[in-house]
């Protein structure tokens, strides 16, 4: 055979090994790049996405191809690999509407099954409703059952300690007694665990619960149960400290500083490491469900009315208020902050992790990382302690301090030494340092 017939045979075979390959592989739902009319986030624009999102599949499934920033790491292939894909994947999960009833010391087996499903299976035609909806799964809706939850419930005074809050009426804020996939009552935390706090028994929805020390409550669990726990996780526990926790799905070591959940509709990306980019209702509606999944152990999916309202009802957390006009620190943030905090809310776009020069492991991280850093909204920044997405900066004074840069430095959050990254703000004389930290704390 001549070299052109060979080439030419080589070409036919390598063709048909593509086709069949082709015709073989795992069908997906046809991605529908149709793009939302209108204003995605007007109160008309998110009522219709929500409709586009309960109805049809092939829309969830391309809107979550395009919110995902980086499709190579952990968090995204999972999701390409399982979600919206109609006969199979995720989609298959039986649909979790539990009972659930928020815990007191008091366990009251009988109420609890004799309680309703958190959800009457009626699908909200209003805003009001929908948030009404959402409410009720921010604070019922089981992430999963949980040695930490249960003792939690039983050492209420060590709990305590550890930022779990009583309120005044004896319930236990973000925690919740509920009746399992397999019928047993167990306890278990929600969303209001790390993200409501409570001041003078008043709930702050939204707020992340920065006395929350998870990692000391489960080694306090583990020491009193003689449970086994992993001693590389054990130390890393020890590390996080109040308002931390490492939640990625990888090996790194990267704990984050739990977020706060204010005016997420006017951000333009999810997660510290902006994994998630913000184009719709979708993005966070998709988000919530598959978060209740895997945190569930990919055991149940919660109904997809139940997303959607668990994202409207975060949306309607948005306690913004506009710094005053006339103010020293004003002139001096448009200067040397507004280039990143750029939006209404003082957020912005993905900024490479290598300018901001901060700890990298998230940011480069297999399980969420996209090789940038969120530039988060400067909302409640008087409560909003401690700065940079791994909480290592006890006050704005300190991130615009010099000091902290240096090797000798006491005051970080995380231990002794320097805290690297964000000089911007750190060559200013001490006097425009303090203008402009008095005008930040205003917002």
């Amino acid at each position: 055979m001549n070299g052109k017939r060979l080439a030419l045979a080589l070409f036919v075979g390598l063709l048909l090994v593509g086709l069949v390959a082709f015709v073989a592989r795992p069908k997906r739902p046809l991605a529908d790049a149709s793009p939302v009319a209108g204003d995605r986030f007007s109160q008309e624009g998110m009522l219709a996405e929500a409709k586009r999102f309960l109805d049809e599949p092939a829309f969830r499934r391309a809107e979550l191809e395009r919110s995902l920033v980086n499709h190579a790491n952990t968090y995204s292939k999972d999701r390409l690999q399982h979600y919206a894909l109609a006969k199979e994947g995720w989609d298959l999960l039986p649909a979790w509407n539990p009972r659930s009833l928020v815990a007191t010391d008091v366990v009251d087996e009988a109420a609890l099954r004799a309680s309703k499903p958190l959800w009457d299976g009626t699908t909200p035609t209003t805003m009001e409703a929908w948030i009404a909806l959402g409410e009720q799964v921010f604070f019922r809706y089981p992430m999963r059952a949980d040695v930490v939850s249960s003792y939690a419930l039983e050492h209420p005074n060590e709990a305590t300690a550890h930022g779990i809050r009583k309120m005044p009426d004896g319930t236990y804020l973000g925690l919740v007694r509920f009746l399992d996939v397999d019928g047993e009552m167990r306890p278990g935390f929600t969303c209001a665990l790390c993200h409501a706090n409570a001041e003078e028994g008043k709930v702050i929805a939204g707020e992340a619960r920065r006395s929350f020390d998870f990692g000391a409550l489960r080694l306090a669990q583990a020491a009193a149960t003689r449970g086994k726990i992993d001693p590389e996780l054990a130390r890393r526990m020890r590390h996080w400290g109040p308002g931390r926790a490492d939640v990625t799905e990888d090996d790194d070591e990267d704990p984050v500083a739990i977020p706060d959940l204010f005016a997420l509709k006017h951000q333009a990306y999810l997660t510290q490491a902006g994994t998630i980019r913000h184009q719709g209702l979708s993005a966070l509606a998709i988000r919530q469900e598959t978060q209740l999944i895997t945190s569930n152990h990919q055991k149940i999916r919660p109904p997809r009315v139940l997303a959607v309202a668990l994202a409207l009802y975060v949306y309607s957390l948005d306690p913004r208020q506009d710094p005053p006009s006339e103010h020293p620190g004003r002139a001096l943030f448009t200067a040397h902050c507004s280039r990143c905090h750029s939006s209404s809310v003082r957020g912005g776009e993905l900024v490479a992790a290598v300018n901001v020069g901060t700890d990298s492991a998230l940011a480069m991280g297999k399980a969420r990382g996209t090789g940038y850093v969120r530039t988060p909204a400067l909302l409640r920044v008087k409560r909003g302690a401690p700065f940079l997405h791994h909480g290592a900066v006890k006050s704005v004074a300190d991130l615009l301090s010099p000091e902290r840069l240096a090797p000798g430095y006491h005051g970080a959050a995380t231990g002794d030494g320097p805290v690297p990254g964000h000089v911007f703000g750190t060559d200013l004389s001490p006097a425009d340092r303090a203008a402009l930290v008095s005008y930040v704390e205003t917002m």
